[in-house]
C-alpha cells in the first residue's frame, strides 16, 4: 500500500494504490467522497485488494492543493468540488485507468467505485472510459449537474459499461423520486444497469467512519452488492 504520483497537465497528482496478495488480474479505481483521498477511502482501496483487486484511489484535490477535510466541515469541502471540472476528471480518470492498466490488467476487467461525489464521478467515467462495470454510492447532481458535469439524468442514457447505483431512502440530499428518475434514464442505457434503494439508510451510510451516517446492514448489503457486481462483470471470459 502506498500513495504513487502521476504527471497531470495541471502537475502532480497522487494516486493510492494498494495491491492484493493474491492477484485475481482484475483492477478497480476507487473515487473519493468530497473529504479527499482520507483514512476511509484508503481503507476501502484496501478492502477491495484484500478481495484479489489491484485498488487505486486518485486524489483529485491535487490542483487545489489535495487538503483532507473534516467531515463536520462541509464548508470547507465544496469549494474544493466546485473547483473540479469535466476536463480535469477525465485527464485524471484516464490517468489512473492508464496506471492500473500498465500493470497488464485488462480495460475489460478494470472496473470503478465512487463515493459520494465519486459516485457521480463513476457514473461521468460510464460514459466516456473503456472499463468493465463500475458502481456509486449515493452519487448527487442527478437533476442538476455538479463539478462541471451535466446532470446524471443526461448523462444515464449514454452509459456504455454495466452500471449499479446505490442510494438511502433516507437520503435528505438525493430524494426518492431523482432516484426513480435515474433509474428510467438508465433503463435506456444500452448496458445492464441497476439501482438499489436502502430503505433505512441516508446519505454516506456506507461510511464507518461517520457514525450518525453509517448504517451496517445496509453497508455490508451494498457492499456484498458491489463486490458481487464486479466478480459478475469483470470476471474473466
Amino acid at each position: 500500500m502506498a500513495t504513487r504520483t502521476l504527471i497531470t497537465t495541471d502537475g502532480p497528482m497522487g494516486v493510492y494504490v494498494a495491491e492484493p496478495d493474491r492477484p485475481r488480474g482484475a483492477g478497480l479505481v476507487v473515487i473519493q467522497e468530497a473529504f479527499g483521498v482520507n483514512h476511509h477511502i484508503e481503507a476501502i482501496a484496501d478492502r477491495l485488494a484484500a478481495a484479489g483487486y489491484l485498488a487505486a484511489a486518485p486524489h483529485l484535490f491535487h490542483r487545489t492543493g489535495d487538503p483532507l477535510v473534516d467531515y463536520g466541515d462541509i464548508a470547507a469541502a465544496l469549494p474544493q468540488m466546485g473547483a473540479l471540472s469535466a476536463d480535469g476528471l477525465a485527464e485524471d480518470l484516464d490517468a489512473t485507468v492508464a496506471l492500473v492498466a500498465d500493470t497488464g490488467i485488462a480495460a475489460a476487467r478494470i472496473g470503478i467505485v465512487g463515493f459520494c461525489m465519486g459516485g457521480s464521478v463513476s457514473l461521468f467515467a460510464a460514459t466516456r472510459c473503456d472499463l468493465g462495470a463500475g458502481v456509486g454510492f449515493y452519487g448527487g447532481g442527478i437533476t442538476q449537474g455538479r463539478m462541471g458535469l451535466n446532470p446524471l439524468l443526461e448523462l444515464a442514457p449514454s452509459v456504455r459499461v454495466p452500471w449499479l447505483g446505490h442510494y438511502g431512502d433516507a437520503d435528505l440530499s438525493i430524494p426518492v423520486d431523482q432516484v426513480e428518475q435515474l433509474r428510467q434514464a438508465l433503463a435506456m442505457a444500452p448496458v445492464p444497469t441497476e439501482i438499489v434503494r436502502y430503505p433505512e439508510a441516508g446519505h454516506a451510510f456506507h461510511c464507518d467512519e461517520r457514525p450518525q451516517a453509517y448504517h451496517e446492514p445496509s453497508a455490508r448489503a451494498a457492499w456484498a452488492r458491489t463486490l458481487e457486481w464486479f466478480g459478475r462483470h469483470l470476471a474473466e471470459d
